[in-house]
């Protein structure tokens, strides 16, 4: 077996395999090209163990930091913080000044599945703050806001409600890893068992669709599988009965299918596994259902209770017998998969936008009840407007949705955030009116990504004085996608470079952000939306640069690579050594050769030397030549007599002495979790 494919298999590269060998107890040559087939698997076996053994110092040491956080929050010698009663996971994260995927990594491991826009109460907060090391305190003078709380609960009771409860259509989320296949997927059952009357493609936000399989509705939650949309597939297993977990044959389990794992694990969600791309060469099943076993999803011919269905998206193989096998499940499940259709409308926002022509529209899962034209919104205890237009998925007008049907409505006064509870209020008279909430308003305005460092002793840096700040404005076709962009730019995290955003919203570009733009010299980023002309114009004769995407990567990996670009180059310096005059020889038109005893250190060639008389520093120059028995020389060590030729201005006298360093500009790096850009 060559090294080179022997290290593919490890998932590392040939020079890191070479290095890690002789540690391993493998001596097999520095230049070795082939390894013996029995050698590489007693290397295979090696590195496992090595990872295993590198996984349980790692956990050894979390475990360790943790309790360690906790004695300093039960000795209360942990930071105080003050929290209101209820906060957004945002918010939380910026009160704890961490990254907001490190607060979401806490509560997922405390069974919380929380988006960054979701409110948590205080007493959550506080066990996850208690985790990380922080001490809780109620925030004086709060004021209380709680209309997200009454809305799940709400929501709860209306799924729980046992009056006219009849079977409902399953809503079903697929998940799995970015490139293992999940759009082709939904692409192939569209295609499939649909009247396709759009065109295909990956799409950037949540949708929703229905199709039919022996006569029998399914409806399907799309949520992307990049890994900037974890807060949107959380929010879609809140909303979903079943999961579809997608993993191609030929990649295997990838971190974003242990993610997936994880969320409809901790959601108590019943789901399938789709082994996908089972078409090429490489596709190999039986491992796929090996690495599953490991997370304790036991395939039903292995004798566990996992139903695994292998498929081909591209080829559309197998694709009846997956729908098949959701009918079954949902059978299995029919006592939950039901709702009353004769009460109020109650469902969960899955999209919001802001169309030039019609306005705020938001896509509503409806979960129970039956919403109607006309039916009044409320949304958090506001009236948000009334049902004015109605459509199907693929664009059907119609008068009433029953549940587990996913609805475009026209009618809403302002665009209400994903996640939110939609309900057909008893009394409108009751609902207060809209007004303008800055904690999860997404329209002009400033909004203030968090930067703030600290340092070793935990004192706060000043922002001015460690950062340059990139200014952007982001516009965007739809609240997912624009949560998914400040959420990437929330994991740049380096104490010299920093992104601001000056204002953000959904729309097409305007003037006034162009203006806004060149006030405080912003790059003004388009994502799914075409600037008109006169914009772009005015954008041109302001000297601004506005770029617009369709893909999300391509928008944060250009934003990374011009703040590789902004970042200040480090100043690296070394102190090398000294030298005693004791000659001076010849005097040049630059400089002078001078004689003398390396007393500390070393003395290099192209070196910087400071000249020292009577300890106060007179002049600076640089080490042009050395010389020693007539020979030139490039370094010399402590002990040794030489000749040296000095550039500079200084006049050298018998006595001085040469301080000798180097002093260096070394690029400093930006990465970034999520960026393929190097």
């Amino acid at each position: 077996m060559n090294i080179s494919e022997l290290a593919r298999k490890l998932r590392i590269s040939t020079d890191e395999l070479r290095v890690k060998l002789p540690e391993l107890g493998f001596d097999i040559g520095s230049k070795a090209i082939k390894i013996p087939d029995r050698e590489a698997g007693r290397i295979e076996y090696a590195w496992r163990q090595y990872k295993k053994r590198q996984f349980l110092a790692k956990k050894r040491e979390d475990q360790r930091a943790r309790a360690e956080r906790k004695t300093r929050v039960q000795e209360g010698n942990a930071e105080k913080i003050q929290i209101p009663t209820t906060l957004t996971v945002r918010e939380f994260a910026d009160k704890l000044e961490l990254p907001i995927a490190r607060v979401m990594q806490e509560l997922m491991r405390a069974g919380i599945l929380a988006s960054l826009n979701e409110r948590i109460d205080f007493d959550t907060a506080t066990i996850i703050a208690e985790d990380l090391g922080f001490i809780t305190e109620p925030l004086e003078g709060e004021k209380q806001h709680d209309e997200d709380e009454k809305g799940l609960e709400k929501l709860e009771g209306a799924l729980a409600s046992q009056e006219n409860k009849v079977p409902r259509a399953p809503v079903v989320v697929v998940m799995g890893h970015v490139d293992h296949g999940k759009t082709r997927l939904l692409d192939a059952i569209r295609n499939t068992h649909v009247m396709d009357s759009e065109h295909g493609g990956i799409t950037q936000h949540i949708g929703a669709y229905q199709v039919v399989r022996h006569d029998r509705e399914l409806t399907f939650i799309d949520t992307p599988g990049h890994e900037a949309f974890t807060v949107m597939r959380s929010r879609g297993a809140k909303v979903a009965d079943i999961a579809i977990l997608v993993v191609a044959a030929d990649d295997g389990v990838q971190p974003q299918t242990r993610e997936a794992i994880d969320i409809v694990k901790a959601a108590k969600l019943p789901f399938l596994v789709a082994i996908n791309k089972i078409d090429k060469e490489n596709a190999n099943i039986e491992k796929v259902k090996t690495q599953l076993a490991e997370f304790g999803l036991l395939a039903e011919e292995w004798g566990g209770k996992t139903i695994m269905v292998p498929i081909s998206a591209k080829q559309g193989q197998n694709i009846d017998q997956l729908l098949d096998m959701l009918i079954l499940v949902a059978d299995m499940e029919k006592d939950h998969i039901v709702a009353d259709p004769a009460r109020r409308a109650i469902g969960t926002i899955i999209e919001s936008k802001i169309e030039k022509s019609e306005g705020p529209i938001a896509t509503v899962l409806v979960q129970s009840g039956t919403l109607r034209l006309g039916d009044q919104l409320g949304v958090r205890g506001a009236h948000y407007g009334k049902v004015r237009a109605m459509q199907t998925w693929d664009g059907k007008k119609i008068s009433e949705a029953i549940p587990s049907t996913p609805v475009r409505i026209l009618g809403f006064k302002d665009a209400p955030s994903i996640g939110d509870v939609m309900e057909v209020p008893e009394d409108v008279k009751l609902l207060e009116k809209l007004k303008e909430q800055p904690t999860r308003k997404v329209g002009a305005g400033e909004m203030k990504v968090h930067t703030a460092q600290r340092d070793q002793q935990g004192s706060d840096i000043e922002e001015s004085e460690k950062k340059v700040l990139l200014n952007i404005i982001i516009r965007a076709d739809v609240l997912g996608s624009l949560e998914a962009i400040i959420g990437m730019i929330e994991k740049i995290d380096n104490k010299y470079v920093g992104v601001k955003i000056i204002s953000k919203g959904l729309g097409n570009v305007t003037d006034a952000d162009i203006l806004n733009a060149a006030a405080s010299s912003a790059w003004v980023f388009a994502f799914n939306v075409k600037p008109p002309a006169v914009i772009e114009m005015l954008a041109r004769d302001k000297g601004l640069q506005l770029s617009h995407y369709t893909v999300i990567y391509k928008l944060f990996e250009d934003l990374v690579d011009r703040l590789r670009l902004m970042i200040p180059a480090e100043q690296v310096y070394t102190e090398l050594g000294s030298v005693k005059i004791l000659a001076t020889f010849q005097k040049l038109e630059k400089g002078c050769v001078v004689g003398g005893q390396v007393t500390k250190g070393m003395v290099e060639t192209g070196a910087t030397a400071r000249v020292v008389r009577d300890d106060e520093v007179i002049a600076e120059g640089k080490i042009k030549r050395i010389q020693v028995a007539k020979m030139e020389v490039r370094q010399i060590e402590q002990g040794t007599e030489c000749g040296i030729e000095f550039s500079g201005k200084a006049k050298i006298e018998v006595g001085d002495v040469l301080e000798i360093y180097s002093e260096e500009e070394k690029a400093r790096t930006l990465e970034v979790e999520g960026s393929r850009s190097r």
